[in-house]
């Protein structure tokens, strides 16, 4: 895979335009010229933890003496979760019954380094540890394309409204269910050839 795959396939992940239904609702709570500012931080916690993982995971895997088929496999069980979620949204009830302002959960996890994305670093980092330079470009591009779109919540959701919201949360969830059952095969074809 290249910069640019992963850069796109780590965006689709992170979907940050089927998340600003959720931020929007989340920083209900916050005062109107305070939520920039909670956006930000949230995004610059969640690029720490994915950072960290990027570069720590593997030796983590190690410590617990995980294989990786099992990564692959359960990487794409996650995945997949995550894309049925994206084409049947739950309902929205329990993020509008949060009263406080957010911190650290639910917005920078596992709303943007959430487990398929800190998964499919994982399996980046270990099917091609020597390349993790480029992984970390693209984590960084999806990251900033992330970071803007979120950014800009307040307005893209004047643009797009609820329907369209909900239209291009299920593109991406479609496209994840692609991704997570290739995941899950190569998992599968990994433990029979080894």
């Amino acid at each position: 895979m290249d910069t640019l795959s992963v850069t796109l396939l780590l965006l689709t992940i992170m979907d940050p335009l089927g998340n600003v239904a959720t931020f929007l609702s989340a920083l209900r709570p916050v005062p109107v010229e305070k939520r920039l500012r909670v956006i930000a931080r949230e995004m610059v916690i969640a690029l720490g933890i994915l950072i960290a993982f990027l570069f720590l995971g593997q030796r983590l895997l190690g410590l617990l003496h995980l294989k990786q088929e099992a990564l692959f496999i359960s990487g794409g069980v996650v995945l997949f979760l995550i894309a049925l979620k994206m084409i049947f949204p739950p309902s929205r009830r329990e993020a509008d019954e949060q009263q406080m302002e957010p911190f650290i959960v639910p917005l920078a996890i596992p709303m943007i380094a959430g487990p398929s994305v800190l998964a499919t670093l994982l399996v980046l980092v270990s099917t091609q540890p020597e390349l993790i330079w480029r992984w970390f470009t693209a984590l960084l591009c999806a990251w900033s394309i992330t970071s803007a779109i979120l950014l800009c919540a307040p307005a893209i959701s004047r643009v797009l409204k609820e329907k369209g919201s909900m239209a291009v949360e299920r593109l991406m969830g479609m496209l994840l269910v692609l991704v997570a059952v290739q995941m899950f095969l190569n998992g599968i074809e990994y433990y029979l050839k080894h």
